[in-house]
């Protein structure tokens, strides 16, 4: 199953700019950036993040605010706060051992970096990985960064949650098929209607130095509230500002 895994990983692999490098710095930053985004989401912000910010020290030495305004677009602003935090600690203490001891690396991230970056023999899964190999059965002992690669591009791709291309699966023959997906409830929350939304906007608003947006004021408050408990804004009065920025 694993050799026909890496047979079908060679031929069908999307070229993605992650996996052109074995640069623990760049590598991290996907990882962090492909938490809950979409690799195609994600290609044109990590390429312009490295152009601004090539190496830790770079990104440490920057404010805080900068770094939310390279960051604006993606969503979840804490992972670009975590990020800016484990920068900070790499320039200063270089990589550590245990790479779950960087702000914001949990045992996935660490596993991945450590694995395509490092060469570390260990299985990296994230839920892709682990839809996989609940449906196939497939048992890995200390895998390669190149079967680490294969399991999530497979995951990504044909074993999907939803609509799964079962035909297209190397491991077909081997499964016993995915389980129905559980049907989606009624009355689905628009994104727009999210008070994610609105932090997401207030965030980019203040990094493209503009005004906050104009929603209800209700939701307003709420996402500013949440905000700056977070440490992604700071108020002063009715001042509005990223972490660092300097107000005009």
């Amino acid at each position: 199953m694993i050799d026909a895994l890496l047979r079908w990983y060679g031929r069908e692999a999307r070229d993605l700019p992650w996996r052109r490098t074995r640069d623990p710095w760049a590598i991290l930053v996907s990882e962090v950036m492909l938490q809950q985004t979409q690799a195609s989401r994600v290609v044109p912000h990590y390429e312009r993040f490295l152009q601004r910010f090539p190496d830790p020290s770079s990104c440490a030495g920057a404010p805080a605010a900068e770094v939310l305004r390279s960051w604006s677009g993606l969503g979840y602003n804490r992972r670009a706060l975590a990020l800016h935090r484990a920068a900070a600690v790499i320039a200063a203490h270089g990589w550590p051992q245990d790479l779950e001891d960087l702000p914001g690396v949990g045992s996935y991230t660490a596993a991945a970096v450590a694995s395509f970056a490092f060469g570390a023999p260990g299985l990296a899964v994230d839920t892709n990985v682990r839809r996989v190999l609940a449906r196939t059965g497939l048992r890995v002992g200390a895998p390669t960064p190149a079967l680490n690669q294969a399991l999530m591009e497979l995951g990504a791709t044909v074993c999907t949650a939803r609509g799964p291309r079962c035909a297209a699966c190397p491991l077909a023959e081997d499964c016993d098929g995915p389980e129905e997906p559980a049907p989606r409830g009624p009355g689905r929350v628009r994104f727009e209607d999210t008070d994610r939304f609105v932090r997401g906007r207030v965030v980019a608003a203040l990094a493209a130095g503009t005004a906050l947006p104009e929603v209800d004021p209700q939701r307003l408050r709420r996402a500013l509230d949440g905000l700056e408990r977070d440490g992604l804004i700071e108020r002063s009065g009715p001042r509005v500002r990223l972490p660092g920025q300097t107000v005009r």
